[in-house]
């Protein structure tokens, strides 16, 4: 019965392969009727029948078929009524008649008998052991056949088994793919401020987009509150992507804002990250670029600014013209060194008045290495000659939407970590007046996310 379930052949519909081989044994023994039969635990199916119409089974007990496959060899009887066995069939006991029986077993490979082909015929009759052999042979094809077709189900199975596994592979790896997203995303919010403060008489404006929705970027950036009037803000980027990179990120940016409350130079404070960089045996050989600047209300209008670079590309200072347009200025700090790279490493700092009226652009190199059609990158001086064709104003908000077009525009947009920050005071600033600039973000990727004022325009 192990070997009848094996090859699933029970109850499945005709086959031309199989009516063949009944048609042919009526044919070559000259009978009314051929079958091929299976034998069931409790009755015995025909998968093929010549000269049998309307009767796909019978009952197993009292058999012929049920009696053949109990021996190796062909099976005969002369005269089913002189059989004690056979002659209680309905076959021979009903209207059919059946006096003559002949079954050779179909047997397979490890022994089992499944079956059999059968003549009958309605008168006695002999056969001879070239008709016997002839009869074994067509069981063999028939065998043959079962294999065939046993063969072909397990390769349809395999082959929707690998493409159920294949579709739940896909299912786990689009689900693993949006949990990684999420993960990411959610880490990355935590490396990034919030909101942007209101700082009386200045815009503020950010941007930031990773080049992945499944890597933690290496880009940070910050803008906060030291006491007396005067305001902290940094922008950079750290060597690689991923958790490893976000481990830095996130002491780079702490370290910062802790350094800022104990340090009056700007380049102390990128000294003091560099320390922390090298005594801590997490970070490895990572290191990172960085623009850490101080931020103090001038006495007329405006705001002095002290920044220091680590290494860090310059920011761009805008002058607004008369008459529409700007004029761009990259503020250039010489000797400044990566920060977490050597441990005698020298920063330089520079200190100007951005007054109304002036914008001051930082950003990551994501935004410089953007790829031009060509394949060149923008490069620094492409960003400057962006800038210098601007027709709009210098405040942040204008400076960072126009970034962010311009990364959009080219054909390959970023293939890196963009973060933007710009500052910029308005051209009717007065002494005093209230901040500008005060919108909360979240990081997501790849889709940019903003943040900038006037409050409540945009976030």
């Amino acid at each position: 019965m192990e070997a009848v379930r094996r090859y699933d052949i029970l109850d499945t519909p005709p086959d031309g392969a199989f009516d063949r081989v009944a048609a042919l044994a009526a044919r070559l023994f000259d009978v009314p009727v051929a079958t091929v039969t299976i034998v069931d635990s409790d009755r015995i199916w025909f998968k093929a029948a010549s000269g049998l119409e309307g009767v796909s089974q019978i009952g197993r007990d009292p058999g012929l078929c049920a009696s053949a496959i109990l021996v190796d060899g062909t099976t005969v009887i002369p005269d089913a009524l002189a059989d004690p066995v056979a002659c209680s069939n309905p076959l021979v006991a009903g209207s059919m008649g059946v006096r003559f029986y002949a079954a050779a077993p179909i047997t397979t490979p490890d022994g089992y008998r499944l079956g059999t082909v059968n003549i009958l015929d309605t008168r006695p009759r002999t056969v001879s052991e070239a008709e016997m052999a002839t009869l074994g042979d067509l069981a063999a094809i028939v065998l043959d056949e079962l294999e065939l077709r046993l063969s072909a189900l397990r390769t349809v199975r395999a082959e929707q088994e690998w493409r159920r596994a294949e579709q739940a592979a896909r299912e786990r790896a689009e689900r693993d793919k949006a949990s990684l997203a999420a993960f990411a995303s959610t880490l990355q919010r935590t490396l990034l401020p919030p909101a942007l403060p209101t700082i009386p008489g200045l815009e503020l404006a950010c941007h930031y987009q990773t080049a992945s929705p499944q890597d933690v970027g290496g880009d940070f950036y910050d803008v906060f509150p030291l006491g007396g009037g005067r305001w902290a803000f940094f922008l950079g980027d750290v060597c690689g992507k991923g958790a490893a990179a976000a481990a830095v990120t996130s002491l780079t940016r702490y370290t910062l804002r802790e350094a800022a409350q104990h340090h009056e130079e700007p380049e102390a404070v990128l000294a003091a990250l560099n320390t922390a960089l090298l005594l801590d045996a997490s970070v490895g050989s990572r290191f990172c670029t960085c623009l850490f600047g101080f931020l103090e209300p001038a006495a007329d209008a405006g705001f002095n600014v002290t920044v220091a670079s680590g290494g860090h590309p310059p920011a761009y200072r805008l002058h607004a013209r008369q008459g529409g347009g700007v004029r761009v200025e990259p503020v250039d700090i010489k000797g400044g060194m990566l920060v977490g790279a050597f441990e005698q490493a020298a920063f330089a700092s520079r200190t100007f008045h951005l007054g109304p009226g002036e914008g001051l652009l930082l950003y990551t190199d994501g935004l410089t290495e953007a790829r031009l059609a060509d394949g060149t990158m923008l490069g620094e001086r492409g960003v400057a000659d962006f800038l210098s064709r601007r027709t709009g104003p210098a405040d942040a908000t204008a400076l960072v939407d126009d970034a962010v077009a311009l990364i959009h525009d080219l054909p390959q947009d970023a293939a890196d970590d963009v973060a933007l920050l710009a500052l910029s005071v308005p051209t009717t600033q007065v002494p005093g007046s209230p901040g500008v600039s005060a919108s909360a973000h979240t990081a997501g990727a790849p889709a940019p996310v903003d943040a900038a004022g006037p409050a409540g325009r945009k976030d």
